[in-house]
């Protein structure tokens, strides 16, 4: 498929299985390629097809689950498709051997999947499914119930480049000034040191020093893994990230967030409060940052090498120029992003200053998010109870007699006053995390 490391042969996770809505198909984009998520109504398991109806190449994400059937069908002419991708129905066929002669020539392409580790994975090369059986998935040893672990998901559609989001996770020596206040203090920010311990074209591993025992580990093309020991403990915590290349100037991040100690506070922490509170931040913390400075790299780069654009004196930096030459050596500094899924390549990156549009968290997000999604939807719902409840006290209050206005009146005013104050504070401060929350580094 190209020379070099193949991108199209390996596995990718999607997303949590958790955040993926069983009950309609699901668009998502994986190395330039459309596809669509679905399951069928008589399988635990989901599939994942190229998101083309053979017929007149119309979305298949677009289609439903036939009630009936449980089949996959396209919206625009009804064309039926089972879980192996076979048409199983052409509601325009005169003669019903038309189908049966041409099922398979009227196929959908499916993809190799499997569900492991809480996540959804999908290998993009239909064509080298005997390579996927034989191909192990690049789980992380830290996402393990029998080690005593526990751990939480996330996921986010970002405004910047695989080789970005590479770049920045494989940089632990920005949190305390990136994500100061969240992740970081900058007051305290020391020197980490960077080891190299192996760097082969299917892995890279490095050791920081600092206060906590850490291993980074890379293995392409999407794996970025910290395993942080706590000292004088058994206690280890983790950063599980996989770095998904969707099209020209935008990837995915999938992220488990593994510990072994304090495991019943996983159980009590609501997820989407989490995703709202920290996840979220974080990534916010870096989307402005890392979106300017890919366009800067990208114009410097018609010119010269990164070698000469980025400036990396120290050993922090050893991981980040460990990637680099990892990807001009076997990438050839570039990703092959497919043209079979109707993307087209981006020719050149433009700064995008609107930044409710860089730091939108319900399309970067929420919507992906089954915990956020839902939340979001019961948060509205009391909205509106609350309103309704504040008017129709207040009315009827207004129309008590004056015996009862002055016994009941009082006490349902100030309920429904208290109610008014937590729509306001549902509509003005819960609300909108969901949606948009500016980061300004200089208000941190």
């Amino acid at each position: 498929m190209q020379a070099g490391f193949n991108f199209f042969q390996h596995w990718y996770p999607l997303s949590p299985i958790e955040d993926i809505d069983p009950q309609r198909p699901v668009p998502v984009t994986l190395l330039g390629i459309r596809l669509v998520i679905w399951k069928p109504k008589s399988s635990e398991n989901y599939r994942v097809f190229l998101d083309q109806c053979p017929h007149r190449l119309a979305p298949l994400s677009e289609g439903r689950v036939d009630d009936k059937t449980g089949n996959l069908t396209c919206s625009y002419h009804g064309w039926q498709f089972d879980e192996q991708g076979i048409c199983t129905r052409v509601p325009q066929a005169e003669n019903p051997e038309l189908v049966a002669k041409n099922q398979r020539n009227f196929c959908v392409v499916s993809l190799p999947v499997r569900q492991e580790n809480d996540l959804l994975w999908v290998w993009p090369d239909a064509d080298s499914t005997e390579l996927a059986a034989n191909t192990p998935l690049p789980l992380s040893p830290q996402i393990d119930v029998k080690k005593g672990f526990v751990w939480s998901s996330y996921v986010r559609d970002l405004e910047y480049d695989w080789q970005t989001l590479v770049e920045n996770v494989a940089d632990p020596s920005h949190v305390p000034f990136a994500h100061h206040g969240v992740q970081g203090n900058r007051e305290t920010a020391t020197p980490i040191a960077i080891n190299i311990i192996k760097s082969t074209e299917n892995l890279i591993e490095v050791s920081t020093g600092g206060r906590f025992q850490t291993t980074i580990t890379f293995e392409p093309p999407c794996r970025l893994e910290y395993a942080i020991s706590i000292p004088n403990s058994d206690k280890q915590l983790g950063l599980v990230t996989y770095c998904i290349p969707v099209s020209p100037g935008k990837c995915r991040i999938v992220a488990q967030f593994p510990r072994n100690f304090a495991t019943t506070l996983n159980r009590f922490t609501p997820r989407w409060w989490n995703h709202i509170k920290v996840r979220n931040q974080v990534l916010d913390g870096d989307m402005v940052l890392l979106h300017h400075q890919e366009y800067l790299l990208q114009q410097k780069q018609l010119s010269e090498s990164w070698k000469t654009a980025y400036k990396l004196p120290t050993s922090a930096d050893f991981l980040v120029i460990e990637f680099r030459n990892w990807f001009d050596k076997y990438c050839q500094g570039k990703l092959p992003f497919s043209d079979q899924g109707g993307i087209i390549a981006r020719e050149s990156w433009q700064i995008n200053d609107n930044r409710a549009v860089i730091l939108d968290r319900y399309k970067q997000h929420t919507q992906h998010c089954s915990s956020c999604r839902n939340t979001l939807k019961n948060l509205q719902r009391l909205q509106i109870a609350l309103l309704a409840y504040f008017v129709i006290t207040v009315s009827g209050v207004a129309i008590l007699p004056d015996a009862l206005r002055m016994r009941l009146g009082l006490p349902l005013v100030i309920t429904a006053l208290l109610g008014l104050g937590a729509y306001s504070w549902l509509k003005f401060w819960l609300i909108p995390k969901f949606y948009f929350v500016d980061y300004i580094h200089a208000e941190k």
